[in-house]
């Protein structure tokens, strides 16, 4: 300012104002003004748009998140029916069992009664333990006359002795129809039992359909409200930029119209001519002292104090760690997101010998029968000990399995709960992430888009100087087309309306050299600050890329893993029936196997024992009957006979 100052004494001359540059200044008013209606037109149509398309965007979403809620308490209510369904099918099995069970041993019961009354052996059947059920039965029936019931009883308790024989028919008539009415139960349970298990696999299959369905209508439904939050996210932004943009062009439209009324009064008064040197020199401090140039160097030239001072600022500090980040990136094959953020952050009687005989040879058969009943009984009792433990085994081997696969299936469910939950949180902290990364991004395009127009703004400055030092001091390198580039980045600037100055003097040398300095600096920064926008707005588009793409994965990783854990669930639930009806028949089964040693470690102790006092007992009788036939007394072997009774 001081050489410019000196230079001021020397000037004479004035410059005159030139007719061309006016008229182009006009022109630009004209066709700068139709350009910026037109972008505001377009503005208007974009912000009237918007909303109903984010309106409907939203009404949208709202609708498939009520629908994925639906589908989600539809799947949750068919597990629920099947688990519903299969507790009740465990119940009626088990009562099914339970009742079948007794009338089929009862029916036993009562056929062995009904055969041994037919065979004449009642007192050996009244001795087994089916006789003690037949008592039970008769007992409880409540259909049964009193009248039939004393009858059963007083024959299933031995009280009638020799005087029952005239009354083995009824008996076996009341045992028969009793048997019968037993029977046709427990066909008819039967079939309720085959109906109900036919209908309960209808049920489950009709249900696990369902579950099937809605499961793949979540899935859906997850992914098309991810993609849509993410549109409308995006129409929100669009719409916020077309109202800022909209705004700032009708400002700039008021303030051209404005602006170009005003050069037209100034043309109007700027007629006369004024001494070129004076008025070049007089508009140049004016220009470079004026306080809002100042302040735009101030914020625009780093070290306008010391022109020529070289000096490591916090751009090339910040340019260089940029560039170590981006080698860091380069190399690392892993999750790049972070470095991006980081970028972007920077982004019995006596009688006689015939009826003796026969009485022995009814009691020899009788003690045949008996030999083997108890032949029979001990192998029904080595079978039933070999079924009874093969099916304990099996049982056990089968509750082991149920507890680990309950144990598994917990295990699993815990783990699905964590992933599930960090996935969520991992999906909030990602679009949070990407809010973030959104608004750090538009915070740095407005920097650079307030940067750039100011740096722009200044450049001009300083060459519209230099033009008009040329202009009377070189004339050679006056540029009378030259034009002041307007601060503002939708229209071309307009054009200078006044001319340029010419170099007379000498001195003038070191402030245009001062001002190519300062033009370089500013085009530098105007360079690297176009090259970091390049690039942080690729490493935003990168990032968003990348965003989207985890966020996709993870959602549909959330929906599969929610799908698994409601399965599992529903699993554990029939494992844990599974599981009790396991342990129910395995305890029913150690109870029947303890019954099995009260019915037959008896007999299995005492068999040979029991067999060879009847066939000594046989033989006792056969040696009697041969004597009551007439054979030798001295044929008679005497043995002491030992018959094993049952205390």
């Amino acid at each position: 300012m001081t050489m410019l100052q000196m230079m001021q004494k020397k000037v004479e001359a004035e410059g005159e104002k030139e007719k061309e540059l006016f008229d182009k200044f006009m022109c630009y008013c004209k066709n700068s003004g139709g350009d910026l209606a037109k972008g505001i037109a377009d503005s208007e149509d974009k912000v009237s748009e918007l909303p109903s398309a984010i309106e409907e965007a939203e009404a949208s979403l709202k609708q498939l998140k009520e629908d994925l809620k639906k589908a989600q308490t539809d799947r949750a209510a068919a597990k629920a029916a099947i688990a519903e369904a299969t507790a009740i099918r465990e119940k009626e099995a088990a009562t099914f069992a339970s009742e079948s069970g007794d009338l089929k041993t009862n029916i036993a019961a009562v056929k062995k009664a009904v055969g041994a009354l037919e065979a004449g052996a009642k007192g050996a059947f009244l001795q087994t333990e089916s006789a003690q059920v037949l008592m039970n039965l008769v007992q409880s029936d409540d259909k049964l006359d009193d009248e039939d019931r004393h009858d059963l009883t007083s024959f299933l308790s031995g009280g009638d002795g020799d005087g029952y024989a005239p009354q083995s028919g009824a008996i076996t008539g009341i045992l028969k129809q009793m048997g019968d009415t037993m029977a046709a139960t427990l066909d008819d349970i039967t079939a309720t039992e085959k109906a109900a298990l036919k209908t309960f696999n209808e049920l489950v299959k009709a249900k696990t359909a369902e579950i099937d369905a809605c499961t793949a209508a979540i899935e859906d439904k997850m992914k098309r409200i991810g993609d849509l939050g993410v549109k409308i996210v995006g129409m929100k932004e669009d719409l916020s930029d077309a109202e800022e943009s909209l705004v700032e062009d009708k400002k700039y439209l008021a303030e051209l119209e404005k602006g170009c009324a005003t050069k037209e009064k100034e043309w109007a008064e700027r007629c006369k001519t004024r001494q070129e040197e004076i008025l070049a020199l007089a508009d140049t401090i004016k220009i470079l002292n004026d306080d809002d140039a100042l302040e735009l160097f101030k914020k625009t030239l780093p070290g306008a104090s010391s022109l020529l001072q070289v000096q490591v600022n916090q751009k090339n500090i910040k340019t260089q760690v940029l560039s170590m980040l981006q080698d860091l990136k380069a190399n690392n094959k892993g999750d790049r997101r972070r470095l991006d953020l980081i970028m972007l952050a920077l982004h019995g009687k006596k009688v006689g010998f015939d009826k003796v005989i026969k009485l022995i040879d009814d009691m020899v058969a009788l003690l045949k029968t008996e030999q083997q009943d108890d032949a029979d009984k001990k192998e029904y009792c080595e079978m039933q000990f070999d079924q009874a433990d093969d099916k304990k085994k099996a049982l056990e081997r089968t509750e082991g399995k149920l507890t680990a696969a309950i144990e598994d299936a917990k295990e699993t469910i815990a783990t699905l709960t964590d992933e599930i939950k960090a996935l969520g949180e991992g999906i909030v902290a990602l679009d949070k992430s990407v809010a973030e990364a959104t608004a750090n991004r538009k915070e740095e395009n407005s920097d650079f888009k307030t940067l750039f127009a100011s740096d722009a703004a200044a450049k001009e400055l300083l060459e519209f100087a230099k033009n008009r030092l040329n202009k009377f001091y070189n004339p050679k390198l006056y540029k009378p087309d030259f034009v002041q580039v307007h601060a503002h980045d939708a229209p071309p600037p307009p054009p200078e309306t006044f001319g340029a100055y010419s170099k007379k003097s000498e001195e003038s040398g070191g402030v245009i050299a001062m001002i190519d300095t300062l033009i370089k600096e500013l085009d530098m920064e105007m360079t690297e600050a176009e090259t970091e926008e390049k690039l942080a707005q690729e490493e935003y588009e990168e990032l968003m890329a990348d965003s989207a793409e985890k966020r996709a994965a993870d959602t549909k990783s959330l929906a599969d893993k929610e799908s698994q854990k409601g399965d599992l669930e529903a699993e554990l639930v029939t494992l844990g029936d599974e599981h009790k009806a396991t342990v129910k028949e395995l305890m029913a089964t150690e109870k029947y196997i303890g019954n099995l040693h009260g019915e037959c470690d008896w007999l299995l102790q005492y068999y040979d024992v029991r067999k060879e006092a009847r066939t000594g007992e046989i033989d006792a009788l056969g040696k009697a009957k041969a004597v009551l036939n007439g054979a030798d007394f001295s044929l008679v072997q005497t043995k002491s006979t030992k018959f094993l009774m049952r205390a």
